[in-house]
């Protein structure tokens, strides 16, 4: 049922939040730290889970679309306007923490995805490298 997908939705976003605020508490932050983000990484880790086990019907799974959707980017969106206010009101080390956590994470994506960098393309054979010289020499 799509009901199923909203109540698992709801309840990934509950953990999650609870998790930020938790986290936030622990390091004397009165913050929540990443509770959307970790609500986003159990409602992906959950539906895989279930799917492997076979137990996500496919009228649940369009429970979640429908309110990934909708939901979670406005959700996301917020999150991350208080997180740029709270960086401009917190001073320079906010604003260098933020832009270094940015290009980490920009730097990681290659990583992540397997593709290996340019610099270790695979090796030409000598023959391959001495006709594709000739043909151009030749021009």
């Amino acid at each position: 049922m799509v009901i199923y997908g909203v109540a698992l939705l709801a309840g990934c976003m509950m953990l999650g939040l609870i998790i930020g605020d938790m986290l936030g508490h622990m390091l004397g932050i009165d913050a929540n730290l990443g509770g959307v983000g970790i609500a986003m990484l159990l409602l992906i880790f959950s539906t895989g889970y279930l799917k492997t086990r076979g137990k996500l019907p496919e009228a649940t799974v369009s429970g979640i679309n429908f309110w990934n959707a909708m939901y979670i980017p406005i959700v996301v969106a917020m999150a991350a306007s208080q997180n740029v206010v709270a960086a401009f009101s917190g001073g320079l080390v906010a604003l260098l923490g933020g832009a270094l956590a940015v290009v980490l994470g920009l730097a990681l994506v290659p990583v992540i995805a397997g593709k290996a960098p340019r610099a270790a393309a695979p090796n030409i054979p000598a023959a391959r490298t001495e006709h594709l010289s000739t043909r151009i020499a030749n021009r």
